[in-house]
């Protein structure tokens, strides 16, 4: 009984078991969802999360010398010897052989040249390039992520492409067949279909195998199973985020580089980083002058000997450091060390970004003329195709005008998609080199 109750058990189980696989592999993800998951998941902004934390600690340490430092103590002194005091010949005890204390200290820095709050805001500046960091490595995962999702979408359609040329090459091969077995052609015209059949079989294999591994990137990126099933969804054709449809005016690029230049979290990164250097110079300037501090406290001592027990005390203090072996004069000459090589590679920076401003508009332009240059071509090379098709069936064309027909529109139909999705990667590279957050330009 229980034999049968579960041999009519597991058929429910098994097509549970599929439904739920078929609706896993039926997820899809948007190029909108897919940057919102790599800004907020990728491994690359969790490390730069925990660094900005790392450096929000950082203030807190800075900031702790400006604020009142408590300290308390306690103890209790056991004498092997009571100590005693002469007095005209008499010994007179001076304290107790056992006895116990406690003390409570305040100490506060009134003024230090605005050294410690210098410190203090070096730390601030330092955790504000932190931030920017953080979203210049937020902003680099989703230009990465755009490229491999438009690189996945383009090894789909290579897929399409290569099951069309197999489908075209197979129906050649039938109507070949036909032909040889009226008399109308040679052997030689089926062999030759079928190595091209061949050839185009290892073709489409390749072409599933560089979709997978498109995939298997995005799931790396995304920080999930590299074999999570998901079908991407194309962007709606002619919906194009760059301000001009393909063929349009490529907008100037010296406003472009303006806008990088204001923009870019890089530039941002050095200009506090900048900051925090003179503010570190402010407070390593501030050792050549004293420093002066208040302290309080209450000491109490249980001991017969002594009055009273207990004792407030309050100080006013100053200190200097006289000679330090030269370490200040050393420490702003490694600080001025430090900001000329930080304006050089501001420098460097600034000239890369222009580069990389004006590489992606070239690019932009070449894939806006390339669009421009295949959009009749994949309709031409199917009407050749229809002709040569025709032409042999009636015995006027030959096999290899056939053969030569169906690779001209895999050419065609290959250069159209590869001109689509250059265009779309020149176009997030061109937004990403100014500065623009490509997950807020793809929402």
């Amino acid at each position: 009984m229980r034999t049968r109750t579960l041999a009519l058990f597991l058929p429910v189980v098994a097509a549970v078991m599929l439904l739920a696989v078929s609706a896993h592999a039926q997820e899809t993800l948007s190029l909108p969802e897919g940057l919102r998951l790599v800004t907020a998941n990728s491994r690359l902004v969790r490390i730069a999360l925990k660094q900005q934390d790392v450096a929000r600690a950082d203030t807190f340490m800075a900031r702790s010398p400006m604020l009142p430092s408590v300290n308390g103590s306690a103890g209790e002194t056991m004498l092997a010897v009571q100590p005693k005091a002469i007095f005209d010949g008499f010994r007179v005890p001076e304290t107790d052989k056992d006895y116990y204390s406690f003390s409570l200290t305040v100490q506060q820095m009134l003024w230090d040249f605005e050294g410690n709050a210098s410190r203090y805001g070096a730390s601030r500046a330092l955790l504000a390039a932190s931030r920017f960091d953080t979203m210049r490595i937020r902003n680099f995962a989703a230009l990465q992520f755009t490229f491999a999702y438009f690189d996945l979408l383009q090894s789909q359609k290579m897929v399409r492409v290569a099951k069309e040329e197999v489908a075209r090459l197979q129906s050649h091969l039938k109507d070949a067949t036909n032909l040889f077995n009226q008399g109308v052609i040679t052997k030689n015209d089926l062999l030759q279909a079928q190595v091209r059949i061949s050839d185009a079989r290892q073709r489409l294999v390749s072409a599933r195998n560089d979709r997978d591994i498109m995939a298997a990137r995005i799931n790396d990126m995304l920080a999930r199973p590299l074999q999570t099933q998901f079908r991407p969804v194309d962007i709606r054709a002619g919906k194009v985020f760059y301000p001009g449809q393909p063929g349009g005016k490529i907008e100037n690029l010296q406003l472009a580089w303006k806008t990088a230049e204001e923009k870019r979290p890089e530039l941002k990164i050095v200009n506090e980083t900048m900051r925090s250097l003179d503010l570190d110079r402010k407070a390593a300037r501030s050792e050549y002058y004293p420093k002066f501090f208040a302290q309080g406290g209450y000491t109490y001592t249980k001991n017969a000997f002594i009055t009273p027990n207990g004792n407030w005390s309050l100080v006013l203090g100053m200190g200097i450091n006289l000679y330090g072996g030269g370490i200040t004069r050393a420490e702003i000459d490694k600080i001025d060390s430090q900001k000329e090589k930080l304006y050089e590679q501001k420098r460097k920076l600034t000239s890369d970004i222009k580069l990389e401003v004006e590489t992606y508009s070239l690019d932009l332009q070449n894939a806006l003329k390339r669009i421009e240059a295949t959009k009749d071509s994949v309709r031409q090379a199917r009407e050749n195709l229809r002709i040569n098709r025709i032409r042999y069936e009636e015995g006027v064309g030959t096999a290899t005008d056939v053969l030569d027909a169906v690779t001209l529109l895999t050419v065609a139909e290959t250069n159209a998609y590869r001109a689509e999705y250059d265009f779309r990667k020149a176009e997030a590279g061109f937004l990403y080199s100014q500065g623009n957050d490509l997950a807020e330009v793809y929402k």
